[in-house]
């Protein structure tokens, strides 16, 4: 069967090791650092997620990236959101994606999200330690843009209508986001590209949820899991963690009722693309204050992935759906196979985007 939307997963380039952060989280650190020594803490909580075919990988390996885009074809995949880290000229865990776009393979349809936060110590609670810092200006517009090109012209990035996407995390701190926009499109229609079709991400922070149109963008990308939509449609539970954490210094929410308290959210009045999380548990990375999606399970996501699927009924080339993510172990939200699910998540989505 025809798959009914063009399904994109979030990709995090963090599985290798790279200078900073040999010296600000110890040598040879990776997103496996945080994975490998994840416990438990309650029973039925599942942890840690340990990989099962593809193993400890290494993103440096070719051989590794091409197994990873023929898992996600094979189970319908449109293609990869690759989390791009771009701190005034300075790029950061960006070999991965180098060689991606140098080599020419895998031949696997891919787009980028400018994650423009500051590097922080918040895994460890120390979030006002900045270890690399974002600054704007005009000239980094430019400068940022005059690097985004070469991707934007590869036969594998992703277009709508024939314009490039590409993704902003936090378009809230941006100093002029419709200023940044004028320059980006700009400079692409000069440099042959054509013109671009920018998202913002609505992600968890600062950010409200609004009109990307209103500052120079096309459409808005949901996140998930949305904290704020669901202290927006649950009270008691935006009364609790204003004054407490749960278990372990933790939240805890049941992922079936998350998942009801995302469908009860109102509809936004502009463009937006959908976003599913298979799981979250971010108990990995963070001491205290994680978030927990406790009893995640691939049948409970393949449905929601299928609503949202068919709730914005658009033409294939239009119906985008995101999944955060591909390989987020460290935050509990994955596609790739675990030890626990195997491919049961990855059938969960095939299942959902080619069903009535």
């Amino acid at each position: 069967m025809d798959p009914k939307a063009r399904l994109i997963a979030f990709y995090l380039p963090q599985y290798h090791p790279i200078p900073e952060n040999d010296e600000w989280w110890g040598k040879g650190f990776t997103e496996w650092t945080n994975v490998a020594k994840a416990k438990p803490l309650f029973p039925g909580h599942n942890q840690p997620h340990l990989p099962a075919d593809l193993g400890f990988y290494d993103l440096r390996l070719a051989e590794v990236r091409q197994a990873q885009a023929e898992l996600a074809q094979a189970y319908g995949i449109h293609g990869f959101c690759y989390y791009h880290y771009w701190f005034n000229g300075r790029r950061l865990l960006e070999r991965p994606f180098n060689e991606v776009l140098s080599s020419g393979k895998p031949d696997f349809p891919f787009c980028l999200c400018w994650a423009n936060e500051n590097w922080t110590r918040r895994w460890d609670g120390k979030e006002k330690q900045v270890l690399m810092a974002q600054n704007y200006s005009d000239a980094d517009d430019l400068a940022h843009i005059q690097w985004l090109v070469k991707a934007f012209q590869d036969e594998r990035y992703i277009r709508i209508n024939g314009k490039a996407l590409f993704l902003v995390y936090r378009v809230s701190q941006l100093p002029n986001p419709q200023r940044t926009s004028e320059i980006w499109r700009e400079y692409a229609q000069q440099a042959g590209v054509g013109d671009l079709w920018l998202c913002a991400v609505e992600s968890n922070f600062s950010d409200p949820q609004r009109d990307a149109t209103k500052f120079g963008f096309d459409m808005t990308v949901e996140f998930q899991p949305n904290y704020v939509g669901l202290a927006q449609v649950d009270r008691l539970w935006h009364r609790l963690t204003s004054y407490l954490y749960t278990t372990h210094g933790h939240f805890i929410y049941d992922y079936r009722a998350f998942i009801q308290a995302m469908n009860r959210l109102p509809e936004v009045t502009y463009g937006r693309y959908p976003c599913v999380t298979p799981a979250w548990d971010n108990t990995a990375r963070r001491k205290t204050a994680a978030f927990i999606l406790k009893g995640a399970n691939p049948q409970d996501y393949g449905a929601w992935l299928r609503q949202a699927i068919h709730r914005y009924p658009r033409p294939l080339e239009e119906n985008l759906v995101f999944i955060n993510a591909w390989n987020e172990r460290a935050e509990g939200n994955h596609l790739e196979p675990c030890q626990r699910w195997g491919h049961a998540y990855l059938e969960a989505t095939r299942q959902a985007n080619t069903s009535t």
